[in-house]
């Protein structure tokens, strides 16, 4: 069982692993740690989302369980299977040994042993556990129906083996990049918190604490260049993991800082449409990183 006494202390062991939370942030895991309630994140790519589930299972020293969710995503896939190859090499060999008793053979072919588990299984029957339930918008009405069932008792039936209850419920992250509306009864069994593009001081200090091999003059430079990009009429706007990727990728050339010309050199790092990237092409990034010096000086 995770055991916390404060937002504090859920801000200070998140940001021991790197992940840097903001106040209600904290309050909102504190909660959902205490009050055994999912946290429904939603926002743009790239903010840390799903980012928190992993902060989270490494603070607290628990498993990540992650289901992804995808259009046609169904219960035995998130939920249970049966092994059919196996459970058939099992009948096969039972009548080669002259076992004829069909009630002892259903039995047998509908134990444990051919249960296969899927993410929300798992998570149930993993003490303590994070469940991750990754991108829930891109999943079907039906299935959404189906998770906010099991997430209100994190409890399942398996007609041939019972009902299988969590002892201690997993601590459930659902995330959402908002390709359509997440229907209100999901959401209201959640705490909500919405994920916004980071202001430069907390933008620079992720990037300087996930990247310390990384200039502290290329990381303001880059964190700059993001900031500058996001206010642009941009398709698909960088996220923070953007902005990681493009420090990152500068610090591989072996650049300490930035100039104009490397920074549209490598904008494939930051931006994946080509109409934003004609956009970004078009702004005077020596103006940009001119007036960040200005600023910081």
């Amino acid at each position: 069982m995770i055991s916390v006494d404060s937002p504090e202390q859920v801000r200070s062991r998140l940001e021991a692993t790197g992940y840097l939370v903001d106040e209600g942030l904290a309050v909102a895991c504190f909660l959902a740690l205490r009050l055994h309630r999912p946290v429904f994140c939603e926002g743009d790519a790239g903010v840390g989302k799903t980012a928190l589930a992993s902060a989270l299972a490494e603070a607290f020293g628990a498993p990540l369980i992650r289901l992804q969710c995808h259009e046609g995503i169904d219960a035995s896939q998130a939920l249970y299977d049966w092994d059919f190859p196996r459970q058939l090499l099992h009948l096969r060999a039972a009548e080669a040994a002259g076992v004829t008793d069909a009630d002892r053979l259903e039995h047998e072919l509908y134990d444990r042993r051919f249960l296969l588990a899927r993410p929300l299984l798992k998570a149930l029957q993993t003490q303590p556990s994070v469940l991750l339930v990754d991108e829930i918008d891109r999943a079907d009405d039906e299935f959404e129906a189906f998770l906010l069932e099991v997430l209100s008792e994190f409890q399942v039936t398996i007609p041939e083996l019972g009902t299988v209850r969590a002892e201690v419920p997993p601590v459930v992250v659902l995330t959402s990049n908002r390709t359509r509306e997440v229907h209100d009864a999901l959401k209201r069994r959640c705490l909500y918190h919405w994920f916004d593009h980071p202001g430069f001081a907390r933008e620079l200090a992720i990037v300087r604490r996930r990247l310390p091999r990384v200039s502290a003059r290329l990381a303001e430079q880059v964190t700059a260049l993001v900031q500058a990009l996001r206010a642009e009429d941009l398709l698909k706007p960088p996220g923070v993991a953007e902005t990681l990727d493009w420090a990152a990728a500068l610090d591989a050339l072996g650049a300490t800082e930035a100039d104009a010309e490397l920074a549209v050199a490598t904008l494939g790092s930051v931006l994946k449409y080509r109409e934003d990237t004609d956009r970004a092409r078009g702004l005077d990034f020596a103006a940009i990183l001119a007036g960040r010096e200005a600023g910081g000086a």
